[in-house]
């Protein structure tokens, strides 16, 4: 056999050992810069094979079995999570759970639901105009089958992390709203039935409680949250839909914009079943627990759920046993906010461990958010957690 035929034969098994279910999301009609670019394979770009063709065959090889780690390994806080009925959960990333180690080891051991930290991010998902790359989402779903965990979608619409190619597009307003819909559409079709929840909409207000104008609200409208959340109900009817934002913990201006929202779009049958708080917070500054009650108390009155969704509390360095003490406090004191009020029953925090936060990155001078350390081992605020959910 000849080595050009043997690379053809292998090109299509390895095209077939990769392939995922194809989109069934319908296309709007885009101009032609964003429609479809040919192929040598027609009937492959009818199907969404672009992505496998471009992405899949380089980068997304985990049809291999993936770890499986729990319940052989199970940490504590996990297993008063599955006693209690509460989702305790953490942000991932996809690659460190491709085989077994430190990382996943941890994520499985401890947490019984997993999020994308960036898999499902714009610039991550769709990259180029005419490309989707599944491949980071579907590692993680993989991953959380095999070890028995939930998965919660995010973002499906946000003003960063996008591609410059969305940033340097010059369209009709009906054309935006295509452009988005055809990806908050193909999103929540793709993963339908296999993920449950999306932060349809995230960080949508400024601190004073007005929305920002993002390239969204620029080119759609303002609607444009009303009708993302339309969107993902049509592809899948029975996923609960999210607002995830930051800073409104407490009572205060944007927490009631972020309700007076809320209220607006019920009244008008918009579907909305849940409000993210994301809580990236400060140890010297913690959230006011009575508020923080008060305010999931008034949004189940609106009957919707309310989660935790984003949680850290980083540190002023360096960082001290007091300082780990007190962080401690803060997240038992949140945990105990969740479980005592009958629409929560999510508490996820944003980062497997210490050694892994956004925080090293964007905030130098903090350290310390997690509930893990840098070597993935319990803290001060694990056992905070645990002694919580002990019956």
């Amino acid at each position: 056999m000849s080595c050009r035929i043997l690379a053809g034969l292998t090109l299509i098994l390895m095209f077939v050992r990769c392939q995922a279910k194809p989109e069934f999301a319908p296309t709007p009609t885009l101009p032609p810069s964003l429609g479809p670019t040919a192929t040598l394979f027609p009937w492959i770009s009818e199907r969404g094979g672009q992505t496998f063709l471009k992405s899949r065959l380089g980068k997304c090889l985990f049809r291999s079995p993936l770890p499986v780690i729990y319940p052989a390994t199970s940490g504590k806080l996990r297993e008063l999570a599955e006693v209690n009925g509460v989702w305790v959960g953490t942000s991932v990333a996809a690659n460190p759970l491709l085989r077994k180690n430190e990382y996943s080891t941890a994520v499985a051991r401890d947490f019984n639901l997993i999020v994308p930290e960036v898999g499902l991010k714009f610039e991550i998902v769709h990259p180029e105009p005419d490309r989707y790359d599944f491949c980071q989402m579907d590692t993680i779903l993989a991953f959380a089958e095999a070890n028995g965990m939930r998965v919660r979608g995010h973002p499906l619409v946000w003003e960063q992390q996008l591609p410059p190619w969305v940033r340097e597009l010059s369209l009709s307003q009906e054309q935006w709203k295509a452009l988005l819909q055809d990806h908050v559409s193909r999103l929540v079709t793709r993963y339908r039935g296999e993920i449950e929840e999306w932060d349809v909409v995230n960080e949508l207000f400024k601190e004073e409680g007005t929305l920002k104008e993002t390239i969204w609200y620029e080119n759609v409208g303002p609607e444009y949250i009303e009708l993302a959340l339309r969107w993902a109900h049509d592809a899948d009817p029975n996923a609960r839909l999210f607002i995830n934002e930051f800073a409104t913990e407490n009572l205060n201006s944007k927490s009631n914009a972020l309700y007076a929202l809320a209220q607006d779009l019920l009244a008008r049958g918009v579907p909305l079943h849940g409000i993210g708080f994301q809580m990236h917070l400060t140890e010297s500054n913690p959230p006011n627990p009575a508020q923080v009650a008060d305010n999931f108390r008034r949004f189940g009155e609106l009957g919707l759920e309310v989660q935790i969704t984003e949680l850290d509390v980083r540190i002023l360095k360096p960082v001290t046993p007091e300082n780990l003490a007190h962080q401690a406090e803060i997240y038992q004191a949140l945990m105990e906010v969740c479980l005592s009020a009958p629409n929560c029953d999510t508490f996820v925090m944003w980062g497997v461990s210490d050694r892994n936060s956004w925080i090293n990155y964007v905030h130098e001078e903090w350290g310390s958010p997690l509930i893990l350390d840098e070597a993935y081992a319990p803290k001060p605020a694990y056992w905070a957690l645990v002694e919580t959910l002990q019956p």
